[in-house]
């Protein structure tokens, strides 16, 4: 929930809310795992503005403004948790051969494990941390959604349920 700065999207959002001509974003690098210091994306009064994610549904009990109260519709992709600990430790071993490899990398030390040390860490960060993040802060917020769409493990859509609008 700590992983990106709510008031600095709040502040995007209400400008494209209110009609703002031109409105600039961080750039989020998944090779530094951070924003991009120099780089920006200008969104030009978008007739649609699509926001993702994992954390957006949430409400913090000591604000006033929280980052849905800008949405119009909202949508929720679930599965169960063992699928997608399967897809995050899939995931996982796709990026240490990909962008982990980027001497660049916030992960680069990850690159030259074996399959199976690479399929432990996977599960070892997953229990510790992305799990409990699902559990604790994500899941709560699927009672929020406008629609909730679940996805069985071959990621085909398997329910939707839309809520009374």
């Amino acid at each position: 929930p700590e992983s990106y700065d709510t008031r600095r999207l709040l502040d995007f959002l209400r400008a494209v809310k209110s009609g703002e001509t031109e409105v600039e974003a961080p750039v989020y690098s998944h090779v530094i795992y951070d924003v991009l210091p120099d780089a920006r994306e200008v969104v030009h009064q978008p007739d649609i503005l699509i926001l993702e994610g994992l954390n957006v549904l949430q409400i913090d009990s000591h604000a006033t403004e929280f980052v849905s109260d800008y949405f119009d519709f909202s949508i929720y992709l679930d599965a169960q948790e063992p699928v997608i600990e399967s897809w995050f430790v899939e995931r996982f071993h796709a990026l240490r051969r990909t962008v982990f490899q980027d001497p660049q990398s916030f992960f680069r030390h990850f690159a030259d494990l074996s399959d199976e040390q690479a399929s432990a860490l996977a599960h070892q960060i997953w229990e510790s941390i992305n799990g409990r993040n699902l559990r604790e802060n994500i899941a709560p917020t699927k009672g929020r959604a406008s629609l909730v769409i679940e996805k069985g493990a071959d990621h085909r859509v398997t329910d939707v349920f839309l809520r009374k609008l």
